[in-house]
């Protein structure tokens, strides 16, 4: 089985998730403008309780599988492996079907009085087949993870998007003309067939690479498996812990943002196209660097395991170091283009620009969250999930006090709920900072924090200057894009200018 170090691992997850977020971006261009604002509200509230339904059925699990196949790929203990993937796989299959049993009673309640749109009712129903789906492909995730083989799960990643566009396109502008609930049920239906394929394809994969026979003396070792399902359950339990903590606030998030714009005095309809503006067209953007901040906390889990196995403690703070630097680098730039360009891009990919204040408020914030995934990995990797979801507790606690106070106010509104979230990330990352400092006395220099701040710095007033030479205009597109050019390249030269990519690190993708 190929096998990557930590930065060809982070590459390949990098490539297929930048290749995965263009697509979803077609994705949502495509159903923003055949669905629209309310649309996508009534999609953005099924969201959350589809994430709750995930966290329960893979209670951590593939993060705890990635951890202890890595750690018995190193003593090349197969059955070891074999027992972890057995017992994983009766779990989360258990689970996922108490999961979907549960939505389903629950849905109409929480439709009909949580909600306050009915409407949801449908888009909810539609997803409940895929949460079994979504179990299996996590453990599967979690062996490849293990194994450091980041390639069946980034082509399976790539895959999923491709289905999912073209089931989307059918469906949803085959059901527009019945409502947008339906519309918004058949882009869930599309998600449900894309995880399916995506599924399909890693179970042929795992067939294709695997060195153990999964049915062979199943009950034997379960039977046997008791060991293997408390060193599990140490990481799996503290990480569903802090998941459920966030899966919890994202299933409230909309209810409190309803029930909060309610008493401030806005209709429903009015409050579910607010949230869409928001969570449809503002938060996507937001996070899309993530993909680059994600795939260095999915490598990172193995490596730092490793590393602490062989009590390596400087290679740890390396790693951590070195995942920080590269995940300020992929937020910088993105950063400074929603602040300086919110009303081109908005206007550009969605035909609106009614989001671009949401933009302009919660970018440079932001930066806080993409440095977020990396230190929550390393938490996760050194066992401190416990200590990780007090953190998320106290920062989601912080968020949901803000979002009350503010949106409840009719002058403050939908956008209490986007100073709100701009709070709850920044001091989440703060707590996870001052773990790391109490567990293994890691902290960020002087010397990086003055880098950061250069690199910001000097990117935005290059923006700024650039807008300036061209007199920019957020109707042309042409200058944009040779600004956008001209901005990367700058960008590139700042990069390693301040040294955030070493010649070290490129000589290291070239190691087979």
């Amino acid at each position: 089985m190929t096998k990557q170090n930590f930065l060809q691992g982070t590459i390949i997850l990098i490539i297929a998730g930048m290749i995965t977020r263009f697509l979803g971006f077609i994705n949502r261009i495509v159903v923003a403008r055949l669905m629209g604002e309310e649309g996508i509200g009534l999609y953005n509230m099924a969201l959350p309780t589809l994430f709750l339904m995930y966290t329960i059925s893979q209670i951590g699990l593939p993060i705890a599988i990635a951890k202890r196949v890595a750690e018995a790929d190193a003593k090349n203990d197969q059955a070891k492996i074999k027992q972890i993937l057995i017992i994983s796989l009766s779990i989360t299959i258990s689970l996922s079907i108490l999961s979907s049993v549960l939505m389903f009673l629950l849905i109409p309640y929480i439709s009909n009085y949580l909600l306050t749109d009915e409407r949801v009712f449908y888009p909810m129903m539609a997803i409940i087949p895929i949460i079994p789906i979504s179990a299996v492909g996590s453990v599967i995730r979690g062996y490849f993870q293990g194994r450091q083989n980041m390639k069946p799960q980034s082509y399976a990643q790539v895959l999923e998007q491709i289905v999912r566009i073209g089931f989307v396109l059918v469906l949803v502008t085959w059901l527009v003309p019945y409502g947008v609930e339906f519309a918004a049920s058949g882009a869930m239906i599309a998600v449900i067939i894309g995880e399916a394929v995506s599924l399909l394809f890693m179970l042929k994969m795992f067939q294709i690479k695997k060195r153990i026979k999964l049915r062979k003396n199943i009950y034997q070792y379960m039977k046997t498996g008791k060991e293997t399902l408390q060193q599990l359950f140490s990481i799996a339990i503290p990480s569903t812990a802090s998941r459920m903590v966030n899966s919890i606030a994202n299933f409230l998030e909309p209810i409190l943002v309803a029930q909060s714009l309610a008493l401030a005095g806005f209709q429903a309809t009015i409050a579910t196209k607010q949230y869409g503006a928001l969570t449809g067209y503002a938060l996507p953007l937001l996070f899309l660097p993530t993909f680059i901040t994600h795939s260095l906390a999915v490598a990172l889990v193995p490596n730092i395991s490793e590393a602490e196995a062989k009590q390596h403690s400087k290679l740890i703070h390396y790693r951590i170091h070195q995942a920080i630097r590269l995940s300020f680098a992929s937020g910088a730039i993105a950063t400074v283009l929603l602040t300086l360009f919110a009303d081109a891009i908005l206007q550009y990919m969605y035909g609106t620009n009614n989001a671009s204040l949401f933009l302009k408020i919660m970018a440079p914030c932001f930066l806080f969250m993409y440095i977020q995934f990396p230190l929550n990995a390393s938490l996760q990797a050194l066992d401190l999930a416990k200590q990780a979801m007090w953190n998320n507790i106290a920062s989601t606690v912080i968020k949901f006090i803000i979002l009350i106070s503010l949106a409840t106010n009719p002058q403050i509104g939908i956008y209490g709920a986007a100073i709100a979230m701009c709070v709850g990330v920044i001091v989440g990352t703060i707590f996870h900072l001052i773990t790391l400092f109490r567990a293994i006395r890691f902290y960020i220099p002087v010397k990086m924090i003055v880098k950061m701040i250069a690199l910001i710095g000097l990117t935005f007033w290059m923006g700024e200057l650039l807008i300036h030479i061209f007199s920019f205009q957020p109707s042309d597109m042409y200058s944009f894009l040779i600004i956008l050019v001209l901005l990367l390249v700058g960008y590139l030269v700042f990069l390693f200018g301040l040294q955030f990519i070493s010649k070290d690190e490129l000589q290291q993708l070239r190691k087979k």
